[in-house]
């Protein structure tokens, strides 16, 4: 089976309510959606989310990427897989997104051509999931009433921008736990907007008052890994890595330095699934447990990460993809359903099991 073509389109569908973090402001998710066509008729559909102000891509770098590789896929035949996955990794550097848009795709058709869902082409058996539901940062009566209704809805863990810093965060966290109660489980995310010295000072004050959140994802800046292991060795709360961790030579300096908990895996950081594989694999070998995120992604890409939790479940313990239940529809047929915080990948998919 050969690749005849490379096509992309421009998947968009509004928000419910904006996105916003200490980073950035979204009211639309608008991705790229990448379609690679083989000469049995067979065709493989991946996806990435444009971050600029983390992965430092546009729509636009992410077609010139995916054209500066076309020449090198096209004419490739797909039982030569690992030298496609090579091509898609090291024929440019960087570009991330991009790189897990085409592998995504790559992917969907490799199981296509087993007659496989996905998850099962990568040993996976796992079926059925729980993700948290993101409260955006806002004023703090926002962000309580937003919980609570996320709670009315059946979410049972709540993923807390927040990034302002001092007393107004703590604030925020204190009354949201209060309002929500103690059966709903909280994890914080900074967003790279505190100081390693304003993390510590936050954290051991809710601590104090007998809040221990879940966990702590990304405090301060992505290059900050002194100051990393500066909070976690005066905190009980646990040091989720995000933004610090979009390479394997990453993970493992940062296990190494003992400034982490966990870590936060995303296809469109990693620059892909078989990167994503790899992370969890090193993760377990540390006897570290993972986080599978991700970016305002569409479901092409979201459900493809779940396929990737599936086969590294053992290791992939926490779901943060909630980005298809922050949009007013989905915009695409078939693949994973997604049921607010339930996520579930049908029996009869082969593939991903989607279209657009």
């Amino acid at each position: 089976m050969k690749i005849i073509d490379i096509k992309t389109k421009l998947l968009k569908a509004p928000l419910k309510t904006p996105f916003q973090t200490a980073l950035r402001r979204v009211e639309a998710l608008e991705d790229l959606v990448v379609l690679i066509q083989t000469d049995s008729g067979l065709t493989g559909y991946g996806e990435g989310a444009p971050t600029p102000v983390i992965t430092g891509e546009t729509i636009g770098t992410m077609l010139a990427v995916i054209e500066y590789l076309k020449p090198f896929l096209i004419g490739q035949n797909l039982d030569d897989f690992d030298s496609l996955i090579r091509i898609v990794g090291h024929k440019i550097l960087k570009n991330t997104t991009a790189k897990s848009a085409l592998e995504i795709a790559l992917y969907d058709l490799k199981a296509q051509q087993a007659n496989l869902p996905l998850y099962r082409l990568l040993g996976g058996e796992k079926q059925e999931f729980r993700t948290d539901i993101t409260i955006s940062l806002n004023p703090t009566e926002v962000m309580v009433q937003d919980a609570l209704e996320m709670v009315r809805r059946g979410y049972t863990t709540l993923k807390i921008k927040v990034g302002e810093g001092g007393q107004i965060d703590i604030d925020r966290i204190e009354e949201i736990y209060w309002a929500v109660g103690k059966g709903v489980a909280l994890r914080l995310d900074a967003n790279q907007g505190w100081s390693a010295q304003q993390s510590v000072e936050i954290l051991t004050a809710l601590e104090h008052k007998g809040i221990l959140p879940k966990l702590i994802e990304q405090p301060v800046k992505a290059d900050d890994w002194e100051g990393l292991r500066y909070i976690k060795e005066r905190v009980a709360t646990p040091i989720l890595a995000d933004e610090s961790v979009f390479t394997l030579r990453d993970a493992r300096m940062l296990l190494e330095l003992q400034a982490i908990d966990m870590i936060n895996i995303k296809l469109s950081k990693c620059g892909g699934i078989s990167n994503a594989l790899k992370l969890a694999d090193l993760a377990g070998e540390y006897g570290v447990k993972c986080m599978l995120g991700c970016m305002l992604e569409g479901p092409i890409s979201v459900g493809a990460a779940v396929h990737v939790a599936s086969a590294k479940s053992d290791v992939i313990t926490m779901l943060d993809l909630d980005a298809v239940s922050l949009c007013k529809y989905n915009p695409v047929k078939g693949g994973v359903c997604f049921d607010e915080s339930k996520i579930t990948i049908p029996d009869d998919l082969i593939g991903l099991g989607v279209a657009y």
